[in-house]
């Protein structure tokens, strides 16, 4: 006997497809945000260490690392931020899409 479009099985099976799909794309592309980030944060450590490489005496180092120290903590703390909203975001979608309201 062949469902009918509008039986709810039918309609809570649809959703769990979409959201199912929608959770992969998520996933991807909060994968590329975190390479980005990494990426970001590796470019930032080898100007630090190329500047420190070419300090003139030490505590120019020492004020090279510090600034790279504080920087990267506060690039850090966004970062993770950055995520935390993304993955919050997704799982109001997800669960929108579940349940039908968006």
């Amino acid at each position: 006997m062949a469902q009918k479009k509008n039986d709810p099985a039918t309609e809570a099976s649809e959703r769990m497809q979409a959201a199912g799909s929608s959770m992969m794309e998520s996933g991807s592309q909060l994968g590329m945000k975190m390479l980005d980030q990494a990426e970001a944060n590796t470019h930032a450590a080898f100007k630090a260490m190329r500047d420190a490489a070419q300090a003139g005496d030490v505590s120019e180092v020492m004020r090279i690392q510090s600034d790279y120290l504080r920087e990267q903590g506060s690039r850090s703390v966004s970062q993770a931020r950055e995520i935390g909203e993304m993955i919050a975001s997704f799982g109001r979608n997800a669960v929108g899409q579940m349940t039908g309201k968006k």
